[in-house]
């Protein structure tokens, strides 16, 4: 996939994140090439989720 749709693919899913957890700002879901680790851990903390149900809820969107 190239990186432009990429990029659009994740923009699609951050906007369903955020309707359907109306506590998360872009900030939380800024996504940072090598730095996947780091936003789901501070989205689990947020969710009050583990990391593994962080990752199953972005698959499943």
């Amino acid at each position: 996939m190239r990186a432009q749709d990429e990029h659009k693919a994740w923009e699609e899913q951050k906007a369903k994140l955020k309707q359907k957890f109306a506590a998360l700002t872009d900030n939380d879901l800024l996504y940072l090439e090598g730095m996947e680790n780091e936003m789901v851990t501070k989205l689990a903390l947020k969710l009050g989720k583990t990391k593994e149900e962080v990752y199953k809820i972005i698959k499943a969107i």
